[in-house]
């Protein structure tokens, strides 16, 4: 019987005690009006297993926006859709030490963005997303994951006129520095798709469903994406903290300063967590601190 199979909802509810405790030291990110609405004690969490169980617990209504989580599925997206040749002509898979905003890093490396997970790397790849203009990129993006999920995301158009009217000037500054480095075709298309796409949002267990699709073996996908996805969000995920946690989860993760966090457990299933508090990385304080104590307990590293 699968490890996550076994797991009941007076577990999670001890564990998610723990992590809401954690999550007392993060803070709700203030630099965005819409995602400063967030209460800090929100926590919600979602396990979707490959058996067809589910189990999930506390503020699962929450509606969040899946910010940086959505690179994940971006780089997933044009996988599919152009191959891994073209797409790591466009960008590499390196780990990054520096913040998920630096510019130094991309200057650093002479304007080739160092992976996907990085604001550098997913300002590029919206650039290649399918349509003729960031509305219509999208939207076909956003029916695509719901198709192959069976999911319900949608565009937040509050949340993205909130992204908008505090359009952070790191990613114009990167956009930028892409276009001179010759990286994008068209620099405002990019970083609208960019605002757009990082403002789909749902609820946690439409992260989970998104997750599974990784985890699991599937006729909706290429076995070799899923696994280039894990080995991208195993080693670059959480930015800076990626391979601390490597070392303490050992389990494929990604974050978004919205608060969500899923973690695929290669085989058996996927773990959508949120909780809106961040720690100084940008990474959920609460939603990984979960994790670590599931994966810990359950014995869930990929490593053995």
């Amino acid at each position: 019987m699968k490890r996550l199979d076994r797991l009941t909802t007076t577990e999670l509810s001890a564990w998610v005690q723990q992590a809401k405790t954690k999550a007392e030291y993060g803070k709700v990110i203030d630099r965005i009006p819409q995602l400063a609405k967030a209460y800090p004690s929100w926590f919600a969490v979602h396990i979707c297993c490959k058996s067809g169980k589910t189990i999930s617990f506390g503020d699962i209504a929450c509606v969040f926006p899946l910010m940086s989580v959505i690179k994940t599925f971006s780089l997933l997206y044009l996988l599919e859709h152009l191959g891994a040749e073209t797409v790591f002509g466009w960008v590499g898979v390196e780990p990054s030490d520096a913040p998920f905003n630096s510019l130094e890093q991309l200057v650093s490396d002479r304007g080739r963005p160092r992976n996907p997970m990085i604001n550098s790397g997913a300002i590029t790849l919206s650039d290649k997303l399918p349509g003729k203009d960031a509305n219509q990129r999208t939207l076909l993006f956003c029916q695509w994951l719901n198709q192959l999920a069976d999911c319900q995301l949608s565009l937040d158009q509050v949340m993205l006129a909130s992204v908008r009217l505090t359009r952070s000037t790191a990613n114009e500054a990167i956009a930028n520095y892409l276009a001179e480095a010759g990286y994008l075709e068209n620099l405002e298309i990019a970083l609208d798709t960019y605002e757009q796409i990082c403002c789909i949002s749902g609820r946690v267990e439409d992260l989970a469903l998104l997750g599974k699709l990784l985890a699991c073996e599937n006729n909706r996908l290429s076995a070799r994406n899923r696994q280039i996805v894990n080995a991208v969000m195993l080693t670059c995920g959480l930015y800076e903290a990626s391979a601390e946690f490597a070392v303490r989860v050992g389990l494929p993760m990604k974050s978004g300063i919205g608060g969500g966090l899923v973690a695929i457990v290669p085989g058996e299933g996927a773990i959508a967590c949120y909780s809106p508090a961040l720690d100084n990385i940008g990474n959920p304080v609460g939603a990984i601190a979960f994790v670590e104590a599931l994966a810990q307990e359950l014995q869930l590293s990929v490593f053995g």
